[in-house]
Formats: C-alpha cells, sequence, structure tokens
C-alpha cells in the first residue's frame, strides 16, 4: 500500500459510511462498516519484525495447502518480504523459514516475496506436485517451492523445497538496473485451464497497471521455469459520470497498481483488486475486457500529491465512489462450494473490514455482506491495515472441520518491546460463512 493512498483514505474515513454509490451501480447499499459482524481468530503466528534483528520480515500475503492423506497436518504458506517464505502448522507454529535470495551483486536489491499462491498437481519428471509459487518482488522473477507434506518432511522442518529453474528470466524488466528500481513482479494468481491442462501464473507489475500471462514449464531435470504469453494493461484513468476524467492521486510517475488477484478455477474468471480504484472481473487469459464490478469509496475523488510529505492531499468528495470498500483494495480470496456457489472475499484495507461478493457470475457477483476480525482476547489481536488473505471450504481435521481463513494483520497487538510487528490470524472459515448467512 502506498503512502499517499493511505493518506488518502485515512482523510475520507469519515465519509466512509456516507458516501454514495457509484451513479447507476445496480448494486445495493451495504451496512455501515460498525454494523458488520465480527469474528475471531482461534490462533495467531509468531509476530515477524521488518527491521534488521528480525531480519526485515514483513508478513504480506498466505496460501493454505491440504493435506489430502492426513487434513489435520495441512500447511499455511506465507511470504514475508526481505524475509522470504514461512510455513505454518494449523495452530500456526512455524514449521519452516525459506531465505530469500541476495541480489546478483553486492548493492543489487535482494529477494523479496510479495505475493503466493498454489499450483496443484502439476507434471514433474518425478510426478505430479503440489507447488507453491511465489513473485520475488527484488529480483523481478517467479520462484516455484514443490510441497512435501510427509511426516519425515515436517520433522525435518522442510516441506519446502526450491524447484525454480536457474535460468528463469525477470518478468517485467529488461536490465539489472530496472530491476533494481523495483517497477517488478508484484501481485499473483494461480490458474490451470480445466480444458487443457496447462498451469498459468497471473502477475501484477508494481507502480503500473500492467497483468503479465506466464505459462508454467517443468523441465526435464524438476525444475520448473516459464514463458509470456501476454500482458494487459489496466486503465489508469477513468471517465466520471460528470464528464471529468479523474486519475488516482499517487507519487508522481506512479500508475494505480494490482496486488490481490484469485482465479475462480471453475471458470477460470480473474479478479484483479486495483489498490485505489476497486475489483475487475476478466478472463484469467487475459483476452477479454475487463469489468468494474466495484468501486473504493474513493473512486473520483481529486488529489494532490504533497512531496514534503509524501502523501496525497484529498479533495472533496464528488460521490462517484463505492459504498463498499476503502481504499486499498487488498487481498482477494475465494470461497467455493460443491455446487458452484460462494464467495469472493476482499480486504477492504482502509477500515479494516472484509466484503463478500457472490461467487456466480450470473449474479454479476453482487454483494452479499461483510465481516470484520476482531480481537478474540488481550492477547489474541483482530487483523487491521490487512494484505492478504487466503480461504479453504474443505475439512481441515479437528481443529477447522469447517474449512480455515487465513488473514495478514499489519498490526499485531500487543508489541513487545516497541517494536512494530505483522503476522497472520487463523480463522475459523465456519464462522466466518454464519455470519454471511445471518
Amino acid at each position: 500500500m502506498r503512502t499517499g493512498a493511505l493518506a488518502l483514505a485515512t482523510a475520507l474515513a469519515a465519509l466512509a459510511t456516507a458516501a454514495p454509490a457509484q451513479a447507476g451501480s445496480p448494486r445495493p447499499s451495504s451496512p455501515a462498516p460498525q454494523t458488520l459482524p465480527a469474528v475471531t481468530p482461534r490462533a495467531e503466528t509468531p509476530p515477524l519484525h521488518d527491521d534488521e534483528a528480525g531480519g526485515n520480515a514483513d508478513a504480506d500475503d498466505p496460501a493454505i495447502w491440504r493435506n489430502a492423506a492426513d487434513p489435520g497436518r495441512s500447511l499455511v504458506v506465507a511470504t514475508a518480504k526481505e524475509g522470504g517464505l514461512r510455513v505454518y502448522d494449523l495452530d500456526a507454529r512455524q514449521v519452516q523459514s525459506v531465505a530469500a535470495p541476495a541480489g546478483p551483486a553486492p548493492g543489487d536489491a535482494p529477494g523479496r516475496f510479495n505475493n503466493v499462491d498454489l499450483v496443484h498437481g502439476l507434471r514433474l519428471p518425478s510426478g505430479p506436485a503440489d507447488l507453491a509459487v511465489t513473485s520475488d518482488r527484488g529480483n523481478d522473477r517467479l520462484r516455484f517451492y514443490r510441497i512435501d507434506g510427509s511426516a519425515q518432511a515436517r520433522r525435518a522442518g522442510a516441506p519446502l523445497t526450491d524447484v525454480t529453474d536457474p535460468a528463469a528470466p525477470p518478468v517485467f524488466s529488461a536490465s539489472q538496473q530496472e530491476i533494481n528500481d523495483q517497477r517488478t513482479a508484484y501481485g499473483l494468481a494461480t490458474w490451470t485451464d480445466r480444458t487443457t491442462k496447462r498451469s498459468y501464473a497471473l502477475v501484477s507489475r508494481r507502480e503500473t497497471t500492467r497483468v503479465a500471462l506466464l505459462e508454467l514449464l517443468p523441465a526435464a531435470n524438476g525444475t520448473v521455469g516459464y514463458r509470456k504469453v501476454r500482458t494487459l494493461d489496466l486503465p489508469s484513468a477513468f471517465r466520471l459520470p460528470n464528464g471529468r476524467t479523474w486519475t488516482p492521486c499517487g507519487e508522481p510517475g506512479e500508475l494505480p497498481q494490482v496486488e490481490g488477484m484469485v482465479v475462480d478455477p471453475a471458470d477460470g474468471t480473474l479478479y484483479a483488486g486495483q489498490e485505489d480504484v476497486g475489483i475487475w472481473r476478466l478472463r484469467a487469459d487475459l483476452t477479454s475486457k475487463p469489468e468494474l464490478i466495484d468501486r473504493v469509496r474513493e473512486y473520483g475523488v481529486p488529489g494532490t500529491y504533497d512531496e514534503e510529505t509524501e502523501e496525497c492531499v484529498p479533495g472533496a468528495d464528488p460521490g462517484h465512489g463505492g459504498s463498499r470498500l476503502t481504499a486499498d483494495v487488498e487481498g482477494l480470496a475465494l470461497i467455493t462450494e460443491a455446487d458452484g456457489d460462494g464467495y469472493l472475499l476482499a480486504s477492504s484495507q482502509g477500515d479494516d473490514t472484509f466484503a463478500a461478493y457472490d461467487r456466480e457470475k450470473s449474479d454479476d457477483n453482487e454483494y452479499e455482506g461483510g465481516f470484520r476480525v476482531t480481537a478474540a482476547s488481550a492477547t489474541l489481536d483482530g487483523s487491521e491495515e490487512c494484505d492478504g488473505a487466503a480461504a479453504l471450504n474443505a475439512p481441515l481435521g479437528p481443529k477447522y472441520p469447517r474449512g480455515l481463513l487465513v488473514v495478514q494483520d499489519g498490526d499485531d497487538t500487543p508489541q513487545a518491546g516497541g517494536r512494530e510487528a505483522t503476522g497472520f490470524k487463523f480463522v475459523d472459515l465456519g464462522r466466518v460463512l454464519d455470519a454471511l448467512d445471518d
């Protein structure tokens, strides 16, 4: 989340419950954020600290891997930026820490793992394998880790093994200098085409509106690389109902970026969260015209970037924004049901809430409700400033018989010794579904 966007969201917080929906929108108004139901976490991961003593570890995005042979021993894989990857069990205890690779030479940007997703059953020479895929923002590459859920791998503290092709090219950059500028691989979602059985990654580019489709390529030596199929640029300027053109406020030269993304495996629909704009719906192969299915409350609000404070100063709200999301739109997650129903979840980072939309396109992904993740006790807090989320609607042993929701907490409390901390909260998905059904 950019500083300017945070300042704009904060300045407009008082208007969040009163801003009218986009003119002409068929979507109904939502309840004010303070009336949304609350769910509490059952567990939280150990705090991560984005400082030298903490290994510059900063929680960002989770993924949930289900151990089909023993669901109670499933794993959560999560990014910690320069701290690499963390692997947790269902008690939120750390099982493994995977370091991010260094830059190729002294002075080059170090590895920085931003988002993570899973690929199931990728055909490697050794047989089908489940992989964790992460966007290495520092090196502008994707990295791949084979998942081994065996008891032996867990005892060894090594369920993840790096199988990245060392010749994997930069996703967007043409030179190391361009990589060092860090306009690099950022958001990530995976997708396996049910017709061709080919697997892909959708990757967004930091500080731009670009999204790339990469086909994943297993090699004969057991490593995994990729090739770029095509790219698509989402809009950066928007025509408002009053005839004016609006561009979200940001640092000069920066465009409204995309981070949170998820693909519905049933029909290959990509949902992409453009942080200062809203949620887009389009084909995962990037061949369709994107549709904006919901907007942030700040949509259409003019802003002026203040170089001294590095913040955006908002102008008057013309009333063209949505009524459910407060910028930034961050983590997107899918709750699937066997009959094709379910929910698209979106983290509304600016007001610490989550919005739920009908999964079915035939219902135009209409808004179904929202919730907050709040403190369970004085020592187990909720989720604030959430960056990433993952949901799995499947039994995960006795702890989570109705599935699991994992959300990033951007402000983990209570803080020890005044050190700012982040982490992940584990929430019983059944409680979330109950809250949305009420």
